[in-house]
């Protein structure tokens, strides 16, 4: 194996936190698998030479395969590669490297640039245990830490009701939860009507950002303050241990009449989803890439709202969307996103809750919570702790 005579770094979490450049050498298909935020990836073996020399691995043994890999690294590859690399080292002098364990290709990288005059650190134990860091950091930061979800109905505002709360509590010098945006870090909002498709981080990306915004924000021991998720944030999986304690943590329910979650959801769904297709289409070919958008999530829905309760939302949705063409304004929307409220998104909350009502600490308008929030967050028992 080679011999670098680099640095090796051994805990190597507080680099995510600082945001310190990584070069990631491990090939293109590992690293679309997963990798750290603040990565590139510069491989030493593309996908192709990998697959080769994992064969040449499994038939031979490992000197058959570091044989093999020298052959397929001619001189001029190598120096495309080691080329790449000092490039990366021009915009980012205090870059650090790692591969998949931090042995040979991370160490065989740090001698070759070693002997071109560049010093890089590698990363011990390389992404796999970085990666395992971040998940054992989790797990167990999660059942030292209290944890308080806010559920309720869709319209009533959650995201907006967790941003006033924590405002309001930084307002009072009260540092004591730290509310985390589980839908931001999945880049996904959670209604069927919601939002521009975007792509999503994989489930490997999104936990390394949610450890790393935890870790930013104070961690441990620091209640966490969440809106209350199903197990996926669109395509993304909750991590395991987030999963469980969320499971398991107390819910405080936000309400509102249905007119402000009508209201509501014309800002989130119409006005603001509007403005967003709009400046990223321009005026009218935002519209009606907007229009179908909504049909095209109405459509989907067809089988759980019913035939005949599918057709009537349609014709409110047409007779909206005419009016708001001629620019009339938005009060054409009430109907359809008042039957959606109450024949679809209502049901299926009014199933879901039932089976957490147990776990229900507290329930009342924004004003309400906002009052007596603070004071039941102070009170709760860390997750580990939870059933004691």
């Amino acid at each position: 194996m080679p011999q670098g005579g680099g640095e090796v770094i051994g805990d190597a979490l507080p680099l995510l936190l600082a945001d310190r450049p990584l070069v990631d050498v491990r090939a293109p298909v590992e690293f679309r698998r997963g990798a750290f935020p603040a990565a590139v990836n510069l491989p030493l073996l593309d996908d192709r030479e990998r697959h080769l020399v994992g064969v040449r691995y499994k038939e031979a043994g490992q000197d058959a395969a570091i044989g093999l890999g020298e052959e397929l690294l001619s001189r001029s590859v190598r120096q495309n590669r080691l080329n790449a690399w000092l490039a990366e080292l021009e915009r980012h002098p205090d870059a650090v490297f790692y591969c998949f364990r931090g042995g040979l290709r991370s160490r065989l990288v740090q001698q070759w640039l070693g002997d071109a005059g560049a010093a890089v650190p590698i990363i011990r134990g390389g992404y796999k245990a970085l990666r395992r860091r971040c998940i054992d950091t989790l797990a167990n930061d999660l059942a030292a830490s209290p944890m308080l979800l806010v559920g309720g109905r869709t319209g009533v505002g959650k995201t907006a009701f967790l941003s006033r709360l924590s405002k309001a509590a930084s307002r009072h010098g009260d540092a004591g939860f730290i509310d985390l945006d589980l839908e931001g870090l999945a880049r996904h909002r959670g209604s069927s009507f919601g939002g521009i498709e975007t792509e999503q981080p994989g489930n490997v990306d999104f936990e390394h950002a949610l450890v790393i915004d935890w870790l930013r924000r104070g961690g441990q021991g620091r209640a966490l303050v969440l809106e209350d998720e199903a197990k996926t944030i669109g395509r993304v999986a909750m991590p395991e241990a987030l999963k469980l304690a969320m499971q398991q943590a107390p819910i405080a329910l936000l309400e509102a009449s249905l007119e402000a979650r009508i209201e509501n959801c014309l800002d989130d769904y119409v006005r603001d989803l509007l403005a967003r297709f709009q400046s990223r289409d321009g005026e009218a070919a935002g519209f009606e890439v907007y229009a179908e958008h909504h049909r095209g999530a109405l459509a989907r829905i067809r089988k759980r709202l019913g035939g005949l309760r599918h057709d009537e939302a349609s014709q409110h949705l047409e007779v909206a969307l005419a009016a708001h063409r001629r620019g009339e304004g938005v009060a054409a929307y009430r109907p359809f996103i008042a039957l959606l409220l109450e024949h679809y998104y209502d049901p299926m909350y009014d199933y879901q809750i039932a089976g957490k009502s147990a776990r229900v600490l507290a329930s009342g308008d924004a004003e309400t919570l906002l009052a007596i929030l603070p004071e039941v967050i102070a009170g709760l028992a860390p997750a580990g702790n939870a059933g004691t």
